[in-house]
């Protein structure tokens, strides 16, 4: 029996078209290498979700766990406003999750996203699934279709 937030995710998954189902792990999934170590893979294949805020509009950028968002080349990139990292409680005003556990799409309202291009490296990714404890299979291409994001290179050693 899946929490309440992640049986919302798994029907917006069903929705577009995405095979992979929510899993509940025992323990957290919090952090890319809680997430990797109980998934058994890379740490870069966990799509970590961060939300920026670029002056009042909050961003979705989900991010190969093997790095850090350089967020002033990011918003370089973009042409956006600097990105700030957004506070827990605005996190869960943007997305209706907690910080850990934001999963791709299921929010109130479409974010723009950023798909970091270095989840291309991985046949299967793994990405949060509305909680701290859940996660779901998927790849870059498919992260970047239900969230109609962008592909880009997050990281400054990129």
């Amino acid at each position: 029996m899946l929490p309440e937030r992640s049986k919302e995710v798994a029907r917006r998954l069903r929705a577009v078209g995405v095979p992979g189902e929510i899993r509940e792990m025992p323990g957290s999934t919090r952090t890319a290498a809680d997430a990797a170590a109980a998934l058994g893979c890379e740490t870069g294949a966990i799509a970590g979700s961060l939300v920026f805020l670029s002056g009042e509009e909050p961003v979705l950028v989900l991010t190969s766990g093997r790095h850090r968002v350089d967020t002033e080349a990011l918003a370089l990139r973009l042409g956006w406003q600097p990105l700030i990292r957004a506070k827990p409680e605005q996190v869960r005003r943007a997305t209706g999750q907690a910080i850990g556990g934001v999963a791709p799409l299921g929010h109130p309202e479409a974010l723009p996203t950023v798909v970091d291009s270095a989840l291309a490296d991985y046949e299967r990714v793994w990405a949060a699934g509305g909680t701290p404890r859940t996660v779901f299979p998927t790849t870059h291409d498919e992260l970047v279709r239900i969230t109609d994001g962008r592909s880009l290179p997050v990281a400054s050693e990129e």
